[in-house]
């Protein structure tokens, strides 16, 4: 900037003053990849503004310089030292982790060699029932993983050979050289970062340390689930390299649709048809529930699409605090292919009814006469 003033840190790195850490991180890295010297090769403008975000990442991402920085600004840093000439990269640095993130992104990735790698995250979908839903159940599974190879104890040499050193990076699994105005790693090419090659690879896995297969296990599937939800199994994913941990395998749940049933929270719905008499008279008629059938009383004029409720006949919560209800919706049911004496008595009961035998349409006429007239 003008006269030598630095601009400030917050501007530098396009973010507001009340930031999170994660929201600095985010964008230094964005700028960092950007400025990178390796992307811009003999670019002293893009190295120069690398430094700089570089610098204001330093302050801004240690809770104590940042906090000097904003009482002060620019002179409270005075004498507070950057390692490195402005802005540091070895232990201790608040770069460790991010530059190991934009490495990763500028040369795919290096990795160390002999450290454990951890198991692959398994996912496994499973299909139950309404019912077993509702009220939880045990299920036996098989889940397809890579184990490792008996035969060659997880080395990937045949049984009597062993893995060379690799000439290229002499066991290390990393090649290291000059990248602008400092060294970086990358990983061997040759041995993809192993440190080793082998030149007789085991017959079972074909040098890969590891064998497809599958295992048997029992999930406990909680009342209340629904489609969506998922359960974890902490340890039961894919097998860990050279000491790693195994990943864990992760249950998908989906719900079978249910012929009279749906579900809604922890309610139940169920429609049921009754019939006209059934209706006008009254009558006890007997309701499917996740329990069993149960006798529910229809009163007489019963109108269609009444809903009727039972206390406790829902879906257990999942938290384990009580059941929800079942909703039952009354559908009456227009008799058809009737016979003469059948239509005859309907006629009579029409001619005798009047009015007074439907209020609902009585009042809804009675509206349509209010709008015209």
């Amino acid at each position: 900037m003008a006269n030598g003033e630095k601009q400030d840190y917050y501007e530098l790195l396009g973010v507001h003053r009340n930031a999170s850490e994660t929201e600095i991180k985010k964008a230094y890295r964005k700028l960092a990849i950007q400025f990178h010297p390796d992307k811009n090769p003999g670019d002293k403008e893009a190295e120069e503004k690398f430094k700089e975000v570089s610098e204001a990442y330093e302050v801004l991402s240690d809770a104590q310089k940042r906090a000097q920085y904003d009482q002060f600004g620019h002179a409270g840093l005075s004498g507070a030292g950057f390692s490195g000439g402005g802005f540091g990269f070895g232990a201790g640095s608040p770069f460790g982790d991010i530059f190991g993130d934009i490495f990763g992104d500028i040369f795919g990735g290096a990795r160390q060699r002999g450290r454990g790698k951890r198991g692959d995250d398994l996912q496994y979908n499973l299909e139950i029932s309404f019912e077993e839903a509702a009220f939880g159940i045990e299920k036996s599974i098989d889940v397809p993983y890579a184990k490792r190879c008996d035969t060659c104890g997880g080395s990937g040499a045949k049984p009597g050979t062993d893995a060379t050193t690799c000439p290229t990076c002499r066991g290390a699994g990393q090649v290291r050289f000059q990248q602008g105005f400092f060294s970086v790693s990358k990983t061997c090419h040759h041995c993809q970062g192993e440190g080793r090659i082998i030149e007789t690879p085991c017959g079972s896995c074909r040098g890969t340390g590891s064998i497809r297969d599958k295992k048997t296990l029992s999930v406990k599937v909680p009342g209340g689930v629904e489609t969506g939800n998922r359960l974890k199994l902490s340890g039961e994913g894919g097998q860990g390299t050279k000491g790693g941990g195994n990943g864990d395998l992760y249950v998908y749940i989906t719900v079978k649709e249910h012929p009279i049933f749906t579900r809604e929270n922890n309610d139940v719905i169920c429609e049921i048809p009754v019939s006209f008499t059934q209706a006008a008279l009254g009558s006890e008629v007997e309701i499917p529930t996740l329990d069993g059938k149960v006798n529910m009383k229809i009163p007489d004029g019963t109108q269609s699409g009444r809903i009727f409720r039972l206390r406790g006949k829902g879906i257990p919560s999942l938290q384990g605090r009580g059941r929800g209800d079942q909703l039952v919706i009354v559908r009456i049911e227009t008799p058809v292919n009737l016979n003469k004496k059948q239509r005859d008595l309907l006629e009579e009961f029409a001619r005798i009814s009047g009015e007074e035998a439907h209020p609902m349409r009585k009042n809804f006429f009675d509206k349509v006469m209010g709008i015209f007239s």
